[in-house]
Protein backbone atom coordinates (compact mmCIF):
# COMPACT_ATOMS: atom_id res chain seq x y z
CA UNK A 1 0.00 0.00 0.00
CA UNK A 2 1.36 3.28 -0.84
CA UNK A 3 1.04 6.57 0.96
CA UNK A 4 -1.26 7.89 -1.74
CA UNK A 5 -3.49 5.57 -1.62
CA UNK A 6 -3.96 5.54 2.47
CA UNK A 7 -7.18 7.12 3.81
CA UNK A 8 -6.26 9.13 6.88
CA UNK A 9 -10.07 9.56 7.10
CA UNK A 10 -10.33 6.11 8.90
CA UNK A 11 -9.06 8.34 12.29
CA UNK A 12 -11.49 9.87 13.90
CA UNK A 13 -9.30 12.87 15.14
CA UNK A 14 -11.76 14.28 18.27
CA UNK A 15 -11.59 10.67 19.48
CA UNK A 16 -7.78 10.41 19.23
CA UNK A 17 -7.51 14.07 20.77
CA UNK A 18 -9.77 13.04 23.83
CA UNK A 19 -7.93 9.89 24.48
CA UNK A 20 -4.63 11.25 23.63
CA UNK A 21 -5.19 14.35 25.99
CA UNK A 22 -6.09 11.48 29.13
CA UNK A 23 -3.28 9.64 28.33
CA UNK A 24 -1.78 13.04 29.64
CA UNK A 25 -0.12 13.86 26.12
CA UNK A 26 0.19 17.57 25.47
CA UNK A 27 -2.85 19.17 23.54
CA UNK A 28 -3.29 21.06 20.98
CA UNK A 29 -4.81 21.13 17.04
CA UNK A 30 -3.26 18.13 15.12
CA UNK A 31 -0.98 19.23 12.36
CA UNK A 32 1.16 18.16 9.20
CA UNK A 33 -1.37 15.22 9.18
CA UNK A 34 -0.34 13.10 6.02
CA UNK A 35 -0.18 9.20 5.82
CA UNK A 36 3.07 6.82 5.52
CA UNK A 37 3.66 4.04 3.18
CA UNK A 38 4.47 0.77 4.67
CA UNK A 39 4.54 -2.71 3.87
CA UNK A 40 1.86 -3.73 5.14
CA UNK A 41 -2.44 -3.12 5.00
CA UNK A 42 -2.24 -1.15 8.37
CA UNK A 43 -2.69 2.33 8.39
CA UNK A 44 -0.32 4.79 9.56
CA UNK A 45 -0.82 8.35 9.52
CA UNK A 46 2.03 10.95 11.20
CA UNK A 47 0.99 14.47 12.64
CA UNK A 48 1.79 16.61 14.76
CA UNK A 49 0.95 18.03 17.94
CA UNK A 50 1.11 20.07 20.44
CA UNK A 51 4.90 20.45 19.99
CA UNK A 52 5.40 16.36 19.58
CA UNK A 53 6.02 14.11 16.65
CA UNK A 54 3.82 10.97 16.29
CA UNK A 55 2.59 8.26 13.94
CA UNK A 56 -0.43 6.51 14.81
CA UNK A 57 -0.17 2.25 13.44
CA UNK A 58 -4.23 0.62 13.31
CA UNK A 59 -5.96 -1.88 11.19
CA UNK A 60 -7.10 -1.13 8.03
CA UNK A 61 -11.09 0.26 7.95
CA UNK A 62 -12.02 -3.45 7.03
CA UNK A 63 -9.60 -5.24 8.83
CA UNK A 64 -8.75 -8.78 8.73
CA UNK A 65 -9.73 -11.50 11.22
CA UNK A 66 -7.19 -11.26 13.48
CA UNK A 67 -5.96 -7.53 12.45
CA UNK A 68 -6.70 -6.17 16.22
CA UNK A 69 -5.16 -9.31 18.06
CA UNK A 70 -1.74 -8.55 15.90
CA UNK A 71 -1.71 -4.92 16.99
CA UNK A 72 -2.17 -5.79 20.52
CA UNK A 73 0.65 -7.96 20.05
CA UNK A 74 3.15 -5.77 18.70
CA UNK A 75 2.42 -3.17 21.27
CA UNK A 76 3.08 -4.98 24.17
CA UNK A 77 6.26 -6.41 22.34
CA UNK A 78 7.14 -2.12 21.67
CA UNK A 79 6.64 -1.68 25.17
CA UNK A 80 8.72 -4.32 26.68
CA UNK A 81 11.50 -3.38 23.86
CA UNK A 82 11.00 0.49 24.82
CA UNK A 83 13.70 0.38 27.26
CA UNK A 84 16.57 -1.56 25.81
CA UNK A 85 18.95 -0.98 23.32
CA UNK A 86 17.12 -2.67 20.05
CA UNK A 87 16.28 -0.36 17.59
CA UNK A 88 12.57 -0.55 17.56
CA UNK A 89 9.99 2.56 16.99
CA UNK A 90 9.33 3.71 20.30
CA UNK A 91 6.16 3.37 21.42
CA UNK A 92 4.47 6.50 22.93
CA UNK A 93 1.38 5.02 24.01
CA UNK A 94 -1.18 2.33 23.20
CA UNK A 95 -5.07 1.93 23.11
CA UNK A 96 -5.95 -2.20 23.02
CA UNK A 97 -9.72 -1.29 23.86
CA UNK A 98 -11.48 -1.50 20.00
CA UNK A 99 -14.46 -0.07 21.30
CA UNK A 100 -12.30 3.57 21.69
CA UNK A 101 -11.64 3.97 17.60
CA UNK A 102 -13.46 1.18 16.63
CA UNK A 103 -9.67 -0.59 16.72
CA UNK A 104 -7.04 -1.15 18.23
CA UNK A 105 -4.25 1.77 18.35
CA UNK A 106 -0.76 2.56 18.86
CA UNK A 107 1.26 6.10 18.69
CA UNK A 108 4.76 6.13 18.21
CA UNK A 109 8.14 7.92 17.23
CA UNK A 110 8.64 8.29 13.75
CA UNK A 111 11.66 6.97 13.01
CA UNK A 112 14.36 9.32 11.33
CA UNK A 113 15.82 7.00 8.49
CA UNK A 114 15.57 5.24 5.16
CA UNK A 115 14.94 1.75 3.53
CA UNK A 116 17.51 0.42 1.15
CA UNK A 117 15.41 -1.69 -0.88
CA UNK A 118 13.61 1.36 -2.00
CA UNK A 119 16.73 3.36 -2.44
CA UNK A 120 20.32 4.74 -1.06
CA UNK A 121 20.65 8.32 0.15
CA UNK A 122 24.18 10.27 0.36
CA UNK A 123 26.30 8.84 1.77
CA UNK A 124 25.21 5.70 1.01
CA UNK A 125 24.98 5.39 -2.46
CA UNK A 126 28.13 6.88 -3.06
CA UNK A 127 30.34 4.92 -0.14
CA UNK A 128 30.93 1.34 -0.04
CA UNK A 129 32.36 1.56 3.07
CA UNK A 130 28.98 2.45 4.60
CA UNK A 131 27.08 -0.16 2.52
CA UNK A 132 29.14 -2.95 3.52
CA UNK A 133 28.97 -1.77 7.31
CA UNK A 134 25.13 -1.73 6.87
CA UNK A 135 25.27 -5.79 6.53
CA UNK A 136 27.04 -6.00 9.70
CA UNK A 137 24.77 -3.60 11.75
CA UNK A 138 21.72 -5.56 10.28
CA UNK A 139 23.43 -8.52 12.18
CA UNK A 140 24.11 -6.35 15.08
CA UNK A 141 20.85 -5.29 15.86
CA UNK A 142 20.00 -8.85 15.16
CA UNK A 143 21.89 -9.92 18.23
CA UNK A 144 20.35 -6.93 20.38
CA UNK A 145 17.08 -8.23 19.98
CA UNK A 146 17.96 -11.91 20.94
CA UNK A 147 19.83 -10.83 23.98
CA UNK A 148 16.45 -9.37 25.56
CA UNK A 149 14.96 -10.87 28.37
CA UNK A 150 11.64 -12.22 27.26
CA UNK A 151 10.13 -13.00 31.03
CA UNK A 152 8.33 -9.63 30.79
CA UNK A 153 5.98 -11.82 27.88
CA UNK A 154 4.79 -14.67 30.15
CA UNK A 155 2.00 -16.04 27.83
CA UNK A 156 3.44 -15.02 24.34
CA UNK A 157 3.93 -17.54 22.04
CA UNK A 158 4.69 -21.09 22.58
CA UNK A 159 7.91 -21.63 22.64
CA UNK A 160 8.19 -25.43 23.99
CA UNK A 161 7.96 -27.60 21.10
CA UNK A 162 8.86 -24.69 18.74
CA UNK A 163 11.38 -26.34 16.43
CA UNK A 164 9.08 -29.22 16.40
CA UNK A 165 6.25 -27.61 15.00
CA UNK A 166 7.72 -25.62 12.76
CA UNK A 167 7.99 -28.54 9.46
CA UNK A 168 4.59 -30.11 10.46
CA UNK A 169 2.56 -27.03 10.60
CA UNK A 170 3.99 -25.14 7.37
CA UNK A 171 3.55 -28.78 5.28
CA UNK A 172 -0.20 -28.27 6.93
CA UNK A 173 -0.02 -24.79 5.44
CA UNK A 174 0.56 -26.10 1.96
CA UNK A 175 -1.78 -29.20 2.21
CA UNK A 176 -4.88 -26.61 3.17
CA UNK A 177 -3.72 -24.89 -0.04
CA UNK A 178 -5.67 -27.68 -1.84
CA UNK A 179 -8.66 -27.00 -0.82
CA UNK A 180 -8.27 -23.83 -3.20
CA UNK A 181 -10.13 -24.43 -6.69
CA UNK A 182 -7.97 -24.43 -9.56
CA UNK A 183 -4.67 -24.54 -8.07
CA UNK A 184 -3.43 -27.74 -9.02
CA UNK A 185 -1.11 -28.38 -5.62
CA UNK A 186 2.96 -27.64 -4.91
CA UNK A 187 5.28 -28.39 -7.62
CA UNK A 188 8.16 -26.98 -5.91
CA UNK A 189 10.93 -29.29 -6.71
CA UNK A 190 13.27 -30.43 -3.51
CA UNK A 191 9.95 -29.88 -1.16
CA UNK A 192 10.12 -33.27 0.46
CA UNK A 193 13.56 -34.03 0.63
CA UNK A 194 13.82 -30.55 2.11
CA UNK A 195 11.33 -31.12 5.03
CA UNK A 196 12.75 -34.35 5.71
CA UNK A 197 16.42 -32.90 5.98
CA UNK A 198 14.93 -30.64 8.38
CA UNK A 199 13.37 -33.14 10.64
CA UNK A 200 16.93 -35.27 10.53
CA UNK A 201 18.88 -32.29 11.49
CA UNK A 202 16.87 -30.69 14.00
CA UNK A 203 18.30 -29.14 16.56
CA UNK A 204 17.98 -30.88 20.14
CA UNK A 205 17.23 -27.54 21.98
CA UNK A 206 17.35 -24.02 21.96
CA UNK A 207 17.12 -20.82 24.25
CA UNK A 208 13.37 -18.96 24.02
CA UNK A 209 13.51 -15.12 22.92
CA UNK A 210 11.76 -12.40 21.44
CA UNK A 211 11.66 -13.30 18.11
CA UNK A 212 10.52 -10.49 14.81
CA UNK A 213 9.02 -13.22 12.44
CA UNK A 214 10.18 -11.70 9.29
CA UNK A 215 13.51 -10.35 9.75
CA UNK A 216 14.61 -8.96 6.09
CA UNK A 217 16.03 -5.93 4.53
CA UNK A 218 12.83 -4.76 3.45
CA UNK A 219 11.80 -4.61 7.76
CA UNK A 220 14.88 -2.17 8.28
CA UNK A 221 15.36 1.49 8.24
CA UNK A 222 18.81 2.57 8.28
CA UNK A 223 20.37 5.93 9.27
CA UNK A 224 20.33 9.23 7.28
CA UNK A 225 23.87 9.84 8.61
CA UNK A 226 25.58 6.01 8.58
CA UNK A 227 25.21 2.32 8.49
CA UNK A 228 23.87 2.43 11.98
CA UNK A 229 20.18 0.05 11.93
CA UNK A 230 17.46 3.16 13.39
CA UNK A 231 14.54 0.67 13.50
CA UNK A 232 13.19 -2.86 12.76
CA UNK A 233 10.03 -2.25 11.59
CA UNK A 234 6.53 -4.12 11.11
CA UNK A 235 6.42 -6.10 14.22
CA UNK A 236 3.24 -8.08 12.68
CA UNK A 237 4.98 -11.85 13.45
CA UNK A 238 6.77 -11.52 16.49
CA UNK A 239 6.72 -14.18 19.33
CA UNK A 240 8.37 -15.62 21.48
CA UNK A 241 10.53 -18.69 20.28
CA UNK A 242 14.10 -19.27 18.44
CA UNK A 243 15.41 -15.77 17.70
CA UNK A 244 18.05 -17.89 15.67
CA UNK A 245 15.37 -18.32 12.94
CA UNK A 246 15.41 -14.35 12.69
CA UNK A 247 18.81 -14.95 11.89
CA UNK A 248 18.34 -17.45 9.30
CA UNK A 249 15.81 -15.63 7.60
CA UNK A 250 18.17 -12.74 7.43
CA UNK A 251 20.61 -14.98 5.33
CA UNK A 252 17.94 -16.55 3.72
CA UNK A 253 16.99 -13.56 1.92
CA UNK A 254 20.21 -11.64 2.37
CA UNK A 255 21.34 -10.66 -1.57
CA UNK A 256 24.37 -11.68 -3.19
CA UNK A 257 27.25 -9.26 -3.73
CA UNK A 258 25.94 -8.47 -6.88
CA UNK A 259 22.41 -7.34 -5.45
CA UNK A 260 20.74 -10.09 -6.27
CA UNK A 261 18.02 -11.71 -3.47
CA UNK A 262 14.74 -12.36 -2.65
CA UNK A 263 14.40 -9.00 -0.96
CA UNK A 264 16.67 -6.95 -2.14
CA UNK A 265 15.75 -4.12 -3.97
CA UNK A 266 19.02 -4.48 -5.95
CA UNK A 267 21.11 -2.85 -3.06
CA UNK A 268 25.08 -4.82 -3.82
CA UNK A 269 28.12 -4.19 -1.64
CA UNK A 270 26.95 -5.25 1.72
CA UNK A 271 28.56 -7.72 3.36
CA UNK A 272 28.61 -11.17 2.82
CA UNK A 273 26.27 -13.53 4.11
CA UNK A 274 29.16 -15.55 6.42
CA UNK A 275 30.24 -12.22 7.86
CA UNK A 276 26.84 -11.51 9.28
CA UNK A 277 27.48 -14.80 11.16
CA UNK A 278 30.51 -13.83 12.65
CA UNK A 279 29.36 -10.65 13.78
CA UNK A 280 26.08 -12.08 15.18
CA UNK A 281 28.76 -15.12 16.82
CA UNK A 282 30.99 -12.33 18.64
CA UNK A 283 27.61 -10.56 19.81
CA UNK A 284 25.53 -13.35 21.09
CA UNK A 285 26.55 -16.57 23.64
CA UNK A 286 23.98 -18.47 21.08
CA UNK A 287 25.21 -21.90 19.64
CA UNK A 288 25.22 -21.20 16.45
CA UNK A 289 26.84 -24.38 14.95
CA UNK A 290 23.45 -25.27 13.32
CA UNK A 291 22.90 -21.98 11.58
CA UNK A 292 22.72 -23.60 8.37
CA UNK A 293 19.43 -25.47 9.49
CA UNK A 294 17.60 -21.86 10.28
CA UNK A 295 18.41 -20.68 6.81
CA UNK A 296 16.87 -23.95 5.43
CA UNK A 297 14.07 -23.89 7.69
CA UNK A 298 13.59 -20.11 6.92
CA UNK A 299 13.93 -20.96 3.54
CA UNK A 300 11.08 -23.73 3.69
CA UNK A 301 8.82 -21.38 5.34
CA UNK A 302 8.96 -18.24 3.32
CA UNK A 303 8.82 -20.08 0.41
CA UNK A 304 5.24 -22.71 1.79
CA UNK A 305 3.97 -18.22 2.28
CA UNK A 306 4.70 -17.13 -0.91
CA UNK A 307 3.15 -20.25 -2.34
CA UNK A 308 -0.07 -19.00 -0.66
CA UNK A 309 -0.66 -16.44 -2.97
CA UNK A 310 0.18 -18.26 -6.41
CA UNK A 311 -2.19 -20.66 -4.72
CA UNK A 312 -4.60 -18.20 -4.41
CA UNK A 313 -3.98 -16.60 -7.89
CA UNK A 314 -4.46 -20.12 -9.45
CA UNK A 315 -8.32 -19.52 -7.67
CA UNK A 316 -8.94 -16.42 -8.78
CA UNK A 317 -8.12 -14.52 -6.00
CA UNK A 318 -4.80 -12.46 -6.32
CA UNK A 319 -3.37 -11.03 -9.50
CA UNK A 320 -1.99 -14.04 -11.82
CA UNK A 321 1.31 -12.57 -12.49
CA UNK A 322 2.12 -11.77 -8.71
CA UNK A 323 0.93 -15.41 -8.03
CA UNK A 324 3.60 -16.41 -10.91
CA UNK A 325 6.07 -13.80 -9.57
CA UNK A 326 5.47 -15.29 -5.60
CA UNK A 327 6.20 -19.10 -6.95
CA UNK A 328 9.38 -18.38 -8.76
CA UNK A 329 10.53 -16.82 -5.73
CA UNK A 330 9.69 -19.90 -3.88
CA UNK A 331 11.77 -22.02 -5.83
CA UNK A 332 14.72 -19.75 -5.86
CA UNK A 333 14.05 -20.40 -1.90
CA UNK A 334 14.08 -24.35 -2.26
CA UNK A 335 17.27 -23.68 -4.34
CA UNK A 336 18.85 -21.60 -2.13
CA UNK A 337 17.67 -24.18 0.92
CA UNK A 338 20.09 -26.77 -1.11
CA UNK A 339 23.17 -24.51 -0.83
CA UNK A 340 22.52 -24.25 2.59
CA UNK A 341 22.00 -28.31 2.72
Amino acid sequence: MTAAHIDVNVIDFGVLGAWMDAQGLPPGPFERVAPVAGGTQNVMVRFERGGAQYVLRRPPLHPRARSNEVLRREARVLTVLRDTPVAAPRLVAACTDESVMGAVFYLMEPVQGFNPTVGLPEPHASDPAIRYRMGLEAASALADLGRVDHGALDGFGRPDGFLERQVPRWMGELDGYGALDGYPGPDIPGLAETAGWLERNRPKEFTPGIMHGDYHLANLMFACDGPRVAAIVDWEMCTVGDPLLDLGWLLATWPTADGVGVISGGVTGLAPAAELVECYAALSDRDLSAVDWYAVLACFKLGIVLEGTHARACAGKAPRELGDLLHATTLNLFARARTFM
